[in-house]
């Protein structure tokens, strides 16, 4: 028998969960998939979170399987094939491995990365690499540097966001909704930002999992956890350590002002009501750039008695519609977004808050 995994805070964080607005607690897709990551947490721990099925399926994001749809069976045989029909074709092996580990396409975003970013401007991005807490399944080296998807999603949308930056823009305080397990924490920590404070928040379980690697990448004395803010009646910016995870309804809490908010692909996993409550208080904490990134026709719909999808998909003019006190800057799919091979498009959104 499977000796389970105990997480305290983590039960605790979803007790009070159940007791909040409905803003605050997860929709039906996000319900069942947190549902799931726990019980997998729990099966094989929090320290394994990157190589788990349910986590990569969801919040961890890989350029190989299942992130590009090919299923460990598929590679397998495709692989074998090319093996037996031409084994002498070494060339063709390794381009068939590098297409299908999702090498090709990480060394693609790379490419663009440098191709696109400014090393002497801040916030660097030359100088990161991402740290293997939760022992990733999927991590790629250029330059002696490693990098995962989301680290590199992440770093282009940043370097998009560098070439609007005037001299008095550098973000010192940044806000994310639904951020994973950390990634654009561990990126602006090695930014060179002078007095930089990050703040995540997000619904347990990824809360939990984004406070776990951002101790362990970072150290657990820069993180401010959920439980050291739980019965805070406000949460003053200014009074957080370096790196901070919230829970989601701890936004009406937050005090201060806000120079960048960030949401990367999970803007489309929610019901409207629920992002423009948030966008409400993002605009509502005076900040001054927004960063988003999703899909630009919105996410799937569920089907009746199914989970997967969501009732009303979002389009990308909504979010500019929601967000009335901002104008556009710039949108994006290339080269700092994403076009499907299905045709859909993962696009960059850049807004500054009108004068």
């Amino acid at each position: 028998m499977t000796q389970l995994n105990s997480y305290p805070e983590l039960t605790a964080a979803r007790d009070d969960m159940r007791s909040q607005d409905e803003l605050y607690r997860p929709s039906v897709f996000w319900d069942e998939a947190s549902s799931r990551i726990v019980n997998e947490l729990c099966e094989n721990g929090i320290e394994n979170f990157r190589r788990l099925p349910n986590t990569l399926g969801f919040f961890v994001p890989t350029f190989g399987t299942p992130g590009n749809s090919f299923t460990p069976a598929q590679i397998e045989g495709l692989t074998a094939t090319l093996q037996r029909a031409h084994p002498e074709a070494k060339k063709a092996h390794l381009g068939l491995d590098q297409f299908l580990s999702g090498e090709a396409a990480a060394l693609a975003d790379y490419r663009v990365l440098l191709a696109a970013d400014n090393p002497t401007k801040l916030p660097h991005l030359h100088t990161f690499s991402e740290s293997k807490v939760g022992e990733p399944v999927e991590h790629f080296e250029f330059d002696g540097r490693w990098f995962s998807r989301s680290a590199l999603n992440y770093l282009l949308g940043l370097a998009l966001l560098k070439k609007h930056l005037g001299p008095n823009d550098l973000p010192r305080t940044v806000l994310e909704i639904g951020g994973g397990f950390g990634t654009l924490g561990e990126v602006m920590a090695s930014a060179g930002i002078e007095g930089l404070r990050y703040v995540d928040i997000d619904i347990p379980p990824t809360s939990y999992v984004a406070q776990h690697y951002l101790s362990g990448a970072l150290g657990a004395e820069k993180v401010t956890t959920y439980a050291q803010t739980r019965d805070r009646a406000e949460i003053e910016i200014e009074s957080l350590t370096p790196i901070s995870v919230l829970c989601a309804w701890q936004i009406e809490k937050l005090r201060g002002n806000v120079d960048l908010f960030v949401n990367f692909i999970s803007f489309q996993e929610m019901e409207p009501p629920i992002v423009q409550n948030y966008l409400n208080h993002v605009s509502r904490l005076n900040t001054r750039w927004v960063l988003l990134r999703n899909m630009r026709e919105g996410k799937q719909l569920r089907k009746a008695g199914g989970w997967a999808g969501v009732d009303t998909p979002i389009l990308s003019d909504d979010y500019l519609a929601m967000l009335p006190n901002y104008e556009l800057v710039e949108r994006n799919v290339h080269p700092f977004g994403y076009r499907t091979v299905d045709g859909y498009h993962s696009e960059l959104l850049l807004l500054r808050r009108k004068a």
